[in-house]
């Protein structure tokens, strides 16, 4: 399976839409397509992944690098759209009390 990853961005807010598996083999690319958006100072990033039916522990690892980094540089990042299973992941792993997965998109980038 393939991942399919739309960036929006618009000044310092970015929207990104991830559709299919997020796995050892396509985690490094959806790392590569956004982590640079996490580096700028102040971003608002949001994350739908209403179309991912499965994620591994490498996607969570790169999800957790990113939150870390936006953090870094005073940014806000939100997960949303997550499946009851991706939402047992973030629950299990304990990162449901870290990284906010539970926002609904507000306004987004027009």
């Amino acid at each position: 399976m393939n991942i399919i990853i739309d960036v929006k961005e618009k000044e310092l807010d970015v929207e990104v839409k991830v559709s299919g598996e997020i796995d050892a083999y396509t985690a490094p690319k959806l790392r590569e397509r956004i982590y640079s958006f996490s580096e700028k100072e102040g971003i608002k990033m949001v994350i739908d992944l209403s179309d991912v039916n499965y994620m591994d522990s490498t996607g969570l690892g790169v999800f957790v690098g990113i939150f870390k980094n936006v953090r870094a540089n005073n940014g806000e990042f939100k997960l949303i759209g997550l499946s009851s299973r991706l939402i047992r992941l973030f629950e299990i792993t304990g990162l449901a009390d870290i990284i906010d997965i539970n926002s609904k998109i507000e306004g987004g980038i027009q």
